[in-house]
């Protein structure tokens, strides 16, 4: 499958010196000379071809069926965001007249079209891809009824089930001058019924809401393995909701809307404000319509007139509506459908010294990479933190924690046992704003000091700190990830986990959360670099440095692991490396702004994304510093951040050193170098905005299996039990890689 950004002119033949010419723009207030659109890729059409690779994973063959649905669910859930946020926001920025082009030189509207005909297409692909799994799934022994012809036993249970579960859940709503419109929430699913009355063949118009606290799907008992969608099921009965009436005609419809939250910086109560907040989210104006295939035409007039589209998409599609869904159909008991069940290792380092995670850090930083080694680890630092007796403090990050957690648990436990506890709990996680709310609101029963840190900027750095007396003195361990405290995610989302007591780490990590908790900015760091205040400088320093590098001729290189890379500055800065010698090579996920290969601009910069099982997320650094890449003196960091301007000037963020040599060398020739070498699971982006599969070559290479069979990293450099070895990677120049 070919994925293509639509952009909204050609590459140019030749481009000229003066082009190419970059800004001074060496501070983050400093503003940018106009900048050449060819220069970039448009932000939202490049998630859009992000989202395409997702799709692309249903349709993988490699893959077990139930794996491809749950694909094609999350490209659902996904696009579903898409609408919400992004595509909410350039409606949005049309209604209020705002005119500020993107950095590739589009208007709003002009995004807004790009957009909407980008989700129309993955709308239609997502329709298709379901036909053919649906027919996979027949064969499987798994079957999605939609409108089939039932089996008696079949029908006469859905009518009973309908009855006792359904049908006292439903209120029909005529749709007259007597009757206001019924509200629709934001994700609802309703049905339209064009109706006749019996006595006096008068017409009428109905509308079913489907409640939400329904399932989505419906599973029917037997060994036979069969699902009706919950819109399926109240069709095939709608006669009982209809006494005395002929159904004429009916349609199943969809509604998203603007789901942002915009903070107001003089905001009294964050609390109440965004309890409010979340309830405006529900009524948010209407940004998609979706209507199935045959939906009455009357019917489709009414429900535009009411909804008061104001440039919303309205998308016919036949099929299933609302993809996300599937997910409950996934979930069916069938393991030989799924991948085979992965079960994290915990790290040696730690059960080398019997469990006690203070005891293996304090014996030498470690790194952890998850869903490879268990986030338990986190967990049961927390855990010892809260139980032990020489523990007096703790401080902890938490943006997205999750509706089980234990990392809150833990904390109360703290709470409760007489320890100093601080939470800074992230109000403006967007989407998990209410579960935020919740844990913000146990902690503090429980005697927590819960912070919400700033009012016009997310606190998104994941650090947890515990300060321990140890005889006379105190030593503090900190934990630095690139992910979230969140159990569930950290099972499917690769992240790292970054150990230390060293004290320079510890003083660091108190004046962050003096920053946060007190806003005193701190004017010196000794190992960290903290956004918004720092993070790009340093950045912008170590690219700097290998321009100076490659401009006296010595070797100068750049290699970085990214979620999304839109900032035009910081890839202003990665251009002018390229123009001066210094080679890079980008691992980014998701959204990519960056044109690679241009001749001129670019010609050094090669761009990946990695799609597979599990979903990168970690964020690294490496610098080359004066040798080629991997080498013992590159400089390497780990984050929070993505290139995005967000991260670097509106988020509070931290860039973590890696100075242990042994995690070091993990991190670069283990994480770094197996991501870059993988073929399996990478697309290459071109200058032109297609990303193609990677040619898997003789010897294939799938840095996801690789971390699954090989042992724990967690600081221990190669060493294994039973004496087998960590295969040793390697970068072949200007040819394949080996391991």
């Amino acid at each position: 499958m070919v994925d293509q950004q639509p952009q909204a002119g050609k590459l140019g033949n030749s481009i000229t010196a003066q082009e190419n010419a970059l800004g001074p723009d060496d501070t983050v207030a400093a503003q940018s000379p106009p900048i050449p659109a060819y220069r970039f890729f448009n932000r939202e059409l490049s998630w859009l071809a992000f989202n395409r690779r997702v799709l692309a994973e249903a349709q993988n063959p490699n893959y077990p069926v139930l794996e491809r649905l749950r694909f094609l669910s999350i490209s659902g859930s996904n696009l579903d965001e898409f609408m919400m946020v992004r595509v909410a926001g350039l409606a949005a920025q049309i209604r209020q007249r705002v005119d500020e082009v993107s950095i590739d030189g589009l208007t709003p509207a002009q995004q807004l079209a790009a957009a909407y005909v980008g989700v129309e297409e993955l709308v239609r692909a997502q329709q298709a891809i379901l036909a053919d799994l649906t027919g996979l799934l027949d064969e499987a022994g798994i079957h999605i009824l939609g409108n089939r012809k039932l089996e008696k036993a079949q029908a006469d249970w859905l009518a009973h089930y309908f009855q006792e579960h359904v049908f006292p859940a439903l209120t029909p709503q005529a749709i007259d001058p007597a009757h206001p419109f019924p509200f629709i929430n934001n994700q609802g699913t309703g049905i339209l019924f064009t109706l006749v009355r019996v006595a006096d063949g008068e017409p009428v118009n109905e509308m079913i809401l489907v409640p939400p606290a329904l399932p989505r799907f419906v599973r029917l008992p037997g060994t036979k393995v069969s699902w009706i969608s919950i819109e399926e099921l109240i069709l095939r009965n709608a006669m009982k909701l209809f006494p005395g009436f002929r159904i004429q005609g009916h349609g199943t419809f969809r509604v998203l809307r603007d789901s942002d939250i915009e903070v107001e910086e003089d905001a009294e109560d964050l609390i109440r404000y965004f309890r409010t907040a979340i309830q405006r989210r529900r009524r948010g104006k209407v940004i998609l319509l979706q209507l199935q295939d045959n939906f009455d035409v009357n019917a489709e007039e009414l429900l535009r007139d009411k909804l008061r589209l104001d440039h919303a998409l309205v998308i016919k599609a036949g099929g299933l509506l609302a993809m996300n869904g599937l997910s409950a159909i996934v979930d069916t008991d069938r393991p030989e459908l799924k991948f085979e069940p992965y079960n994290p290792r915990y790290p040696e380092r730690v059960l080398e010294h019997d469990g006690d995670c203070f005891a293996a850090i304090r014996a030498k930083d470690l790194v952890i990479q998850h869903p490879f080694e268990s986030f338990d680890v986190v967990v049961d630092f927390l855990r010892q933190a809260a139980s032990d007796p020489d523990v007096v403090a703790i401080k902890q990050t938490l943006y997205r924690a999750g509706k089980q957690s234990a990392v809150i648990a833990a904390l109360i436990a703290a709470a409760e046992a007489g320890k100093s506890v601080t939470a800074v709990v992230e109000l403006k996680a967007r989407f998990d704003e209410e579960q935020n709310l919740h844990w913000a609101s146990q902690l503090e029963r429980a005697g927590v000091q819960v912070i919400y840190g700033f009012v016009d900027w997310k606190t998104h750095a994941k650090v947890s700190m515990v300060v321990r007396r140890e005889g006379d003195a105190y030593r503090t361990y900190c934990h630095f990830g690139t992910g979230n405290y969140h159990p569930f995610t950290a099972r499917i989302y690769t992240d790292l986990s970054f150990f230390t007591a060293d004290p320079k780490f510890g003083r660091d990590a108190g004046l962050l959360f003096n920053f946060i908790t007190g806003y005193i900015e701190p004017k010196v760091t000794e190992m960290l670099a903290i956004a918004p205040i720092g993070v790009r400088r340093k950045l912008y320093e170590c690219i700097d440095r290998e321009i100076t590098l490659a401009e006296a001729g010595k070797s100068a290189a750049i290699w970085a692991k990214l979620n999304s890379l839109t900032d035009s500055q910081l890839i202003n800065r990665l251009y002018a490396a390229s123009a001066a010698g210094v080679n890079i090579n980008l691992i980014v996920r998701g959204i990519c702004c960056l044109r690679p290969g241009v001749p001129g601009l670019s010609e050094r910069i090669k761009v990946k994304s990695i799609i597979g099982r599990f979903l990168e997320h970690s964020r690294i650094w490496a610098f080359g510093n004066g040798a080629p890449l991997p080498n013992r003196r590159a400089r390497v960091f780990i984050s929070s951040a993505d290139g995005m301007t967000r991260n670097l000037d509106r988020r509070v963020e931290v860039l973590v050193p890696i100075r242990n040599p042994t995690v070091h060398d993990q991190v670069l020739d283990q994480v770094m170098l197996a991501n870059l070498i993988d073929t399996e699971q990478s697309w290459i982006l071109e200058s032109d905005g297609t990303y193609h599969r990677a040619d898997p070559g003789k010897h294939p290479f799938n840095v996801h299996r690789y971390f699954m069979t090989n042992p724990s990293l967690s600081g221990r450099g190669a060493a294994l039990t039973k004496g087998r070895k960590v295969p040793k990677l390697a970068l072949r120049r200007g040819g394949m890689p080996r391991t």
